[in-house]
């Protein structure tokens, strides 16, 4: 009853289109037409679409599968193999792939590959100006192997930086310890910060984070003034709530980069700047999952993925980028079409990673179509990435599915799409258009999410 509430507003939305009133239509009558859902196959049984799933909320809650998830993913599975290109694009940050790709398999009963699993970080293997670079990382697990992982060589960790320099943080006179040693102003400077994830404890890493950024890295060094702009951050997962077992969401990264963006304002008067914010609903997160998925596609005789469906349960993150990166990919097909683009808009001349970024002219900005609220950062690897992929067809589409079991519930008011209040958990550099956070499909699970789209493929 009240997952069908949620789709009559849905589709009495007065911004929603008449393809949307249609595809409303098309899940109210999911039930007559699932009687021919497993007569109908494409030729030879190969499709040419693609899930992205998120995962918590969708497949799970905390650690526990959600009901019907093991049943949505034997439908994708035949003799334990994917007959469907399949990626999970979660925005947590502070698990190695090979873990998540493990839990992934516990939890459905099938395996699942790491290569099948998108970090909210992944994308920072291809952000490779900053891999030699020293750089300071915050979060919780294994971040340091993390980092190593995805490309940095040198990478030092708020927990070894509060050990180097023992007088920084002072919060809980408890945990004071001596100096390891006097040499603290030979501690190689920092060149740029990133945000894994939150931090166990995050009053210690707040007060560090503030030191390095005021001291250009160098936190054995006084403050005569204040340097901006500061040197780089980078930052990963901006949910603000995620869904956990209990049943109210919890308070995500997106709630720890409030608190440092607060306190360096209030410290400094200047904005904190961000080089680049990675995770959904960044549209570099997409184009990287579009790539995998492609890759992944052609090992199962696929050439050309020509839909892509997100399925996730945060209008905010997972239907805000997914409808985002579908923009773009319009964008893009009008103007491979010679239709007139629009405007393009040029990066903002202030930046903090200039002295960072690659030898290209600032005139190449304004060759991009890209969304304003990107980084230069973000455009340049963009752009790298499109010329590397040079030659491989992106897909067509890109649709979004709103499933009820996760941030979204019909009976909160915590996050909406198409309520009379609005509430806007995107983070501060996102310029929100408030239709993207319309998703094109709406069902109650991810079971049903993936027999919807099976409909509309005609696949089984």
């Amino acid at each position: 009853m009240a997952c069908r509430r949620a789709l009559r507003a849905h589709s009495q939305s007065r911004q929603l289109s008449i393809v949307h009133n249609h595809i409303f239509r098309l899940i109210k009558d999911a039930g007559s037409s699932a009687r021919t859902f497993h007569s109908q196959r494409t030729l030879a049984n190969k499709c040419q679409f693609g899930f992205l799933f998120d995962i918590d909320g969708v497949i799970v809650r905390g650690r526990k599968p959600l009901p019907l998830a093991k049943d949505a993913f034997q439908l994708l599975t035949e003799n334990g193999k994917f007959k469907v290109p399949t990626l999970f694009v979660t925005n947590a940050g502070n698990s190695l792939r090979t873990r998540k790709a493990q839990q992934l398999s516990e939890w459905l009963g099938i395996e699942v590959s790491e290569d099948q699993v998108v970090m909210s970080h992944s994308p920072l293997k291809m952000f490779r100006q900053f891999h030699d670079k020293h750089v300071l990382v915050n979060g919780q697990g294994p971040i340091k192997e993390i980092a190593h992982n995805i490309g940095f060589t040198r990478v030092t960790t708020t927990e070894e930086l509060a050990h180097r320099f023992p007088d920084l943080d002072k919060m809980d006179h408890q945990r004071k310890k001596a100096a390891p040693c006097a040499f603290e102003e030979y501690f190689p400077k920092l060149e740029a910060v990133i945000l894994f994830g939150e931090p166990v404890r995050w009053e210690g890493p707040l007060q560090l984070i503030i030191d390095v950024l005021l001291t250009s890295g160098k936190p054995s060094d006084d403050v005569s003034e204040i340097p901006y702009p500061h040197i780089p951050v980078m930052a990963c997962n901006m949910d603000l709530l995620w869904m956990s077992e209990h049943k109210i969401p919890r308070l995500g990264h997106g709630c720890f980069m409030n608190a440092l963006e607060g306190l360096y304002q209030k410290i400094t008067g200047k904005e904190l700047k961000y080089t680049a914010l990675i995770g959904k609903p960044s549209e570099i997160t997409y184009h990287h999952a579009d790539y995998l998925l492609t890759q992944q596609a052609k090992m199962m005789g696929v050439q050309h993925i020509r839909r892509i469906y997100c399925v996730g349960d945060n209008p905010t993150t997972d239907i805000y980028g997914g409808n985002l990166y579908n923009r773009y990919l319009q964008r893009r097909k009008s103007s491979n079409n010679g239709q007139v683009q629009t405007k393009k808009v040029r990066v903002a001349s202030h930046r903090a990673d200039a002295e960072f970024l690659d030898e290209a002219s600032d005139d190449d900005d304004d060759d991009l179509d890209m969304s304003e609220f990107d980084s230069a950062a973000n455009i340049r690897v963009i752009k790298s990435l499109e010329e590397d992929t040079l030659g491989v067809e992106k897909a067509s589409s890109c649709e979004t599915i709103l499933v009820c079991t996760g941030v979204f519930r019909e009976s909160t008011d915590f996050v909406s799409f198409a309520g009379s209040r609005i509430s806007n958990h995107n983070h501060r550099d996102f310029v929100i258009d408030p239709m993207l956070t319309h998703p094109n499909h709406v069902v109650p699970n991810v079971l049903e999410a993936v027999k919807l789209v099976f409909e509309k493929e005609t696949f089984a």
